[in-house]
C-alpha cells in the first residue's frame, strides 16, 4: 500500500468547496479488476477496435483531499495522469482548488492489469465530487478518461462490453456473478499503451475466432450463465496466449480439472492469471491451490470478484 501527498497552494480561489467539505477528509474511492474475462476486437463501422469485460474485484484505490492541511512537498509528482485529470474537471466545472494536501492509498498493484491508473484517475475525480458537492455522471468521467488514456470500466457499477480506446460502453449487463477466484502474479510490468497496435494485428488475423466468443459470452451475460462466462474466459485466455504470452497458462490449463475450477482468466495487458471458481473453494482446495502455486515459486492470492 502506498501513501503520497500533494500540497496545493491556490489561496484567494474563486469557488469555495462544498461547505460540508471545508473542514475535513474529502475522500474518492474506486475499485480496480483481475485483467479481464473478455478481452478482443469489436468491430465498429468494419473497424476493430479494443473491446474488454473486466473482472473487477473488491481493492480499491483510495484518493483523499485536506482542504487547507499541509504535505511534504509535491507527493502527486508520479502521478501525471491524476494531476492532468484534476486540471480537465476543474476546467469542465469552472472550480479552482483551494488549498490542501493529496494524499493516496491502493491495493492495486502497478502494471499488473489490476486497472490502477484508471482507478487512481476515477477515485481522483469522486474525491473531487466531494470536495464541490458534485456527482459526476458516467459519460462526464469517460470524456474525463478519454482525455488522459486508453481505460478501463472501473467507473461502472456493473459489468459492461466496454472499448478502452474510445472509453466507450457498447453494452451494459448486471452485476453478477460473482467469481471466487485464486491467482498469481508472474512478475514484470506491461504497458498498456503501448501494446494496442500490437493487439489490433492479432486480432485481425483471427478475427471470426475472437467474434464468436465474444458473441457467445455476450449471450452467456444476457442469460445469467456463469458456467459459460467461466469458459468464455478461458477461451479469451488461450486466444490471447499468443499475442502477449504468459508463462503458466498452459500449465493452469492442464490443471484446472485437478483443482476443480470453473475456468481460467488472465489480464490480457498485464502479469496476473488464475482460476475462476462459480462457489466458494472449500479450505481443503484452498490449501491444496496454495501448495500447488507454492510449488511452482507463486503466491496464490485469493478474492471475490463481482460487485
Amino acid at each position: 500500500m502506498t501513501s503520497i501527498s500533494f500540497a496545493v497552494d491556490q489561496a484567494g480561489a474563486a469557488t469555495q468547496p462544498d461547505a460540508a467539505a471545508r473542514h475535513g477528509v474529502c475522500s474518492g474511492v474506486c475499485h480496480g479488476t483481475l485483467g479481464e474475462l473478455i478481452q478482443g476486437p469489436y468491430l465498429e463501422g468494419g473497424t476493430a477496435q479494443i473491446s474488454l469485460i473486466s473482472l473487477p474485484v473488491r481493492k480499491y484505490s483510495c484518493m483523499h483531499f485536506t482542504p487547507h492541511g499541509a504535505g511534504p512537498g509535491d507527493g502527486l509528482a508520479a502521478k501525471t495522469k491524476c494531476r492532468l485529470a484534476i486540471g480537465h474537471y476543474l476546467a469542465l466545472h469552472g472550480r479552482q482548488l483551494p488549498a490542501g494536501c493529496w494524499t493516496h492509498d491502493s491495493e492495486l498493484l502497478e502494471g499488473k492489469g489490476m486497472a490502477s491508473s484508471t482507478a487512481d484517475i476515477v477515485a481522483t475525480i469522486r474525491c473531487l465530487d466531494a470536495l464541490f458537492g458534485i456527482e459526476s455522471q458516467d459519460a462526464a468521467i469517460a470524456a474525463i478518461l478519454g482525455r488522459i488514456e486508453r481505460s478501463d470500466s472501473v467507473f461502472l457499477d456493473s459489468y459492461a462490453l466496454y472499448l478502452s480506446g474510445r472509453q466507450q460502453v457498447v453494452r451494459r449487463f448486471g452485476r453478477t456473478p460473482a467469481f471466487h477466484v485464486c491467482y498469481i502474479d508472474e512478475g514484470g510490468r506491461v504497458d498498456t499503451e503501448r501494446v494496442g497496435s500490437h493487439l489490433l494485428g492479432w486480432y485481425r488475423d483471427r478475427l471470426d475466432a475472437y467474434l464468436d466468443n465474444l458473441e457467445a459470452a455476450v449471450g452467456a451475460f444476457a442469460r445469467g450463465d456463469a458456467a459459460r462466462i467461466a469458459a468464455c474466459a478461458t477461451a479469451s485466455a488461450v486466444l490471447g496466449q499468443p499475442a502477449i504470452p504468459k508463462r503458466n497458462l498452459d500449465l493452469l490449463l492442464r490443471h484446472q480439472a485437478r483443482h476443480g475450477a470453473d475456468g481460467v482468466f488472465v489480464a490480457h495487458t498485464g502479469s496476473l492469471l488464475g482460476y475462476l471458481y462459480i462457489e466458494p473453494p472449500a479450505p481443503a482446495r484452498l490449501g491444496a491451490l496454495s501448495a500447488f502455486f507454492r510449488g511452482l515459486g507463486y503466491r496464490a492470492w485469493f478474492a471475490q470478484t463481482g460487485f
